[in-house]
């Protein structure tokens, strides 16, 4: 019994050295790729000669804030429980995160079977991000190698629907999965946003704030279902 407490405090005493590691690395890539990032097109400018106009930055800038900074917010709080800590920090670093590092996380964590905001999926999490992110590397770089054989094949327009909706069909798949287990706590909220965005199809491209409320209506209905004993 001794062995197995001492054995248990090893390990929580090993997976907080290891988080604790993890978020110190993390904090710091992330802060050197947005320097990175921000430095080169002011770099760029300042060599050139063609240095933007503090007035006209400031415009443009808040232009783009207003719409980016509360979606980054909504996708950080929403995200960032499946991803993991190490999940979380290489998602937000290599990008692709709808269309690619959720969808990898969500299926991997399916297939081992591990339990949400345990060790072993944030374990998961984590490898399947990183594989995730070379492998998207690799196709990048046999797509620039290949792009002027493929060029005919990709502007095609018998297969351009399929490429503009490839997105839609991978959350599809993947909703489909999930919505069948919980249908009712799914049915309401699919059924409005459906209806939105046919009737608002400008809402189609909001679709990081529409998880806000969607999320919030299905808490409630589980919430809500929960109490009745129905869950």
């Amino acid at each position: 019994m001794e062995e197995k407490v001492l054995q248990g405090q090893e390990r929580e005493q090993f997976l907080r050295e290891f988080n604790d590691g993890l978020h110190r690395l993390g904090r710091i890539m992330l802060i050197v790729a947005t320097i990175l990032l921000v430095a080169v097109p002011f770099v760029v400018g300042a060599i050139n000669g063609v240095m933007p106009e503090g007035k006209g930055f400031l415009s443009g800038f808040a232009r783009v804030a207003v719409i980016y900074i509360p979606v980054s917010i909504v996708e950080f709080l929403v995200y960032t429980p499946m991803l993991g800590a190490g999940g979380s920090y290489l998602t937000f670093l290599t990008g692709n995160v709808t269309n690619m590092k959720i969808p990898c996380v969500m299926n991997a964590c399916d297939i081992a079977g591990t339990k949400p905001g345990s060790a072993e999926q944030e374990i998961v999490s984590t490898i399947s991000v990183a594989t995730s992110a070379i492998v998207t590397t690799l196709v990048i770089v046999a797509g620039v190698i290949l792009l002027a054989p493929l060029q005919p094949v990709l502007q095609s327009p018998v297969l351009r629907p399929a490429f503009d909706n490839v997105v839609p069909a991978l959350f599809g798949a993947l909703g489909l999965k999930y919505f069948s287990k919980s249908p009712q706590i799914a049915a309401v909220p699919v059924l409005l946003m459906t209806l939105l965005c046919v009737f608002v199809p400008a809402a189609i491209s909001q679709t990081s704030l529409l998880i806000i409320p969607s999320g919030g209506l299905a808490l409630l209905i589980g919430y809500i279902l929960f109490r009745k004993g129905k869950l």
